[in-house]
């Protein structure tokens, strides 16, 4: 219980270093490093726990409308150099920006909005996407997502998440029929944007209004015509970099169906997947000279996730399987 509180407090606060504090005002004296310590110890624990699978499944996804999304952030990893240390005796290092990928699940109700009856499902890792496919795969089959009503994967247009959306579908062995997959639209947006940006020649009115227009194009669900209008401004210079933009809603025009989604009332954006990399990531693992070695970040981000989404009654329980 106490190692629970230590993680949950290291989580919850801003460094290590309060926790400490906190744990002192209270006549608890415990160091930085062995709080860092336990914290990892209770996320391992917990993360055996989980793949054991040894607690029963209370919850399933059945007749709900479901929403998955994936992203990724970005934090810094601190290395160890070789060699001799510091006049002060401390190690040498180098650092690296790495991107932590994050996992959402969560429902919707008949009006699209936020099914509170259902808390959400949220966790990172630092593995690559393969490994967070693998978390979405474990958490969708343990909820039962072959029952749901209607599936929607919602990202940006990032090449990692939708080359592999295809094979999760198939491994969860889920049908087409209520299974669908859009573009965030507000990052189709910021595309649009993009191409307009490279017209060099055009005044800001004449942008915004191109922008406006074929903006109200995509939420209508005419992307055909879309393509066309960046199509005819691949021209001149900046032809090159515009072929870019127009091979992004080339390739992604099958996910903008965004009438048919919006009438479905689910969700066109992946502003829930975006709040949580702020939750999770930014506002505990990224900032200035913010370092982290890689096994401390990864049991930061599995014990934020829980915590961020009110599930560490579970993270708990997975750590207490060993007990």
């Amino acid at each position: 219980m106490l190692s629970s509180e230590i993680s949950i407090l290291s989580a919850m606060l801003s460094s290590f270093e309060e926790t400490s504090r906190v744990f002192d005002d209270r006549g608890i004296p415990i160091g930085i490093n062995t709080i860092r310590r336990i914290a990892q110890h209770f996320a391992s624990r917990a993360k055996i726990g989980q793949h054991l699978e040894a607690l029963p499944h209370t919850e399933s996804l059945d007749h709900r409308r479901v929403v998955v999304s994936t992203d990724g952030g970005r934090i810094r990893l601190r290395k160890d150099k070789r060699g001799p240390r510091t006049k002060r005796g401390r190690r040498r290092y180098t650092t690296c920006w790495k991107e932590p990928k994050l996992v959402i699940v969560y429902t919707v109700d008949a009006d699209g909005k936020m099914d509170r009856s259902f808390i959400p499902v949220i966790e990172g890792t630092l593995k690559g996407p393969d490994m967070a496919f693998g978390l979405l795969q474990y958490h969708l089959h343990r909820l039962n997502v072959g029952n749901a009503d209607k599936i929607i994967f919602v990202a940006d247009g990032a090449r990692w998440i939708w080359n592999r959306v295809d094979k999760l579908i198939d491994a969860l062995g889920l049908t087409g029929s209520n299974v669908y997959e859009l573009v965030d639209f507000y990052h189709a947006v910021e595309h649009l944007s993009k191409a307009a940006d490279f017209k060099k020649n055009w005044k800001p009115s004449e942008k915004k209004r191109w922008i406006q227009k074929h903006r109200r194009l995509l939420i209508k669900g005419q992307t055909d015509k879309v393509i066309s209008a960046i199509r005819a401004l691949c021209r001149g210079r900046n032809s090159k970099d515009i072929s870019v933009e127009r091979n992004y809603f080339v390739r992604n025009q099958h996910r903008m169906c965004y009438r048919k989604i919006a009438d479905l009332k689910l969700p066109i954006g992946s502003g829930a997947m975006e709040s949580a990399i702020r939750r999770v990531v930014n506002l505990r693992m990224k900032g200035a000279s913010i370092y982290w070695l890689e096994k401390t970040a990864e049991a930061m981000l599995m014990l934020r996730s829980y915590y961020k989404s009110g599930r560490w009654n579970l993270l708990k329980k997975f750590s207490f399987v060993l007990v």
